[in-house]
């Protein structure tokens, strides 16, 4: 008799398309606290190192259901992230190179204080931030737009020369990934909002959803246009156990 078990959660073989894995760090001090990090070079504690860790496991188990795809690991050069990366790293065996372009939004006046201060002390600039509204400067630092940009410049970049099929893992934080994946995805900047962040050791994946395709109906030259993308998973850390029938709940058998 078949299984009726559930297959296990993986990428399924991308074929010609390429994808990138959005892979938010594991949980630091000042996250637990609730200060606003940006660029502050903040270590992962305790609990982010066992985050790191599992979430580690479950990618590797997704990257290497399919052992022939290449894989390339690019990383923040803040601690909080690239020891994430090197966590996923050391299970895959590839090499991890940083790029510091995909650093967390710079804020400013604003880092090292907690929300409830930034709140207090900056309440409409807090607000409008929050909004996304696209001139705002976190604490005086960097807008949504200017970290969007330079993410998505540096994910361009770190994709050029992967093979078709092939996953970037982009270890990075979750403020600048959200409105990276929107700005990548296409979405209009009052939309951007619709994007949730990313949990501590989540992530997003998206796709190549447009190939190079030819210059003519009947010619075999080939035309590079834009990549589009789709979304395929967000903000993804972990599935829910199938639902079993309690044993006293079930039907009577005999044994």
């Amino acid at each position: 008799m078949a299984s009726t078990a559930p297959e296990r959660s993986v990428l399924q073989p991308a074929g010609p398309r390429r994808r990138v894995i959005f892979w938010r760090h594991g949980r630091t001090s000042w996250n637990a606290a609730r200060r606003f990090q940006g660029q502050s070079d903040i270590a992962l504690d305790a609990v982010g190192e066992s985050q790191a860790s599992r979430a580690a496991g479950l990618l590797a188990g997704k990257l290497m259901s399919t052992p022939d795809a290449p894989v390339r690991i690019v990383s923040s050069d803040l601690s909080r992230a690239y020891s994430t990366a090197k966590a996923l790293a050391a299970l895959t065996g590839d090499d991890v190179s940083v790029d510091a372009r995909l650093r967390e939004t710079f804020g400013g006046e604003w880092e090292g204080l907690t929300f409830d201060e930034i709140i207090d002390t900056y309440p409409e600039e807090i607000r409008r931030w929050q909004r996304d509204q696209p001139g705002i400067r976190a604490g005086g630092g960097e807008t949504r737009v200017e970290v969007a940009q330079r993410m998505v410049d540096a994910i361009l970049e770190n994709l050029q020369g992967l093979p078709v099929g092939g996953t970037l893992v982009v270890a990075t934080h979750g403020g600048a990934t959200r409105v990276a994946l929107a700005k990548l995805l296409g979405l209009p900047e009052d939309l951007w909002r619709t994007l949730s962040g990313l949990s501590n050791c989540h992530w997003s994946v998206v796709e190549e959803s447009q190939a190079e395709e030819p210059q003519h109906e009947n010619s075999a030259t080939v035309r590079a246009v834009p990549a589009a993308w789709r979304l395929l998973e967000h903000n993804v850390g972990t599935l829910p156990e199938p639902f079993e029938i309690p044993e006293e709940l079930g039907e009577p058998v005999e044994d």
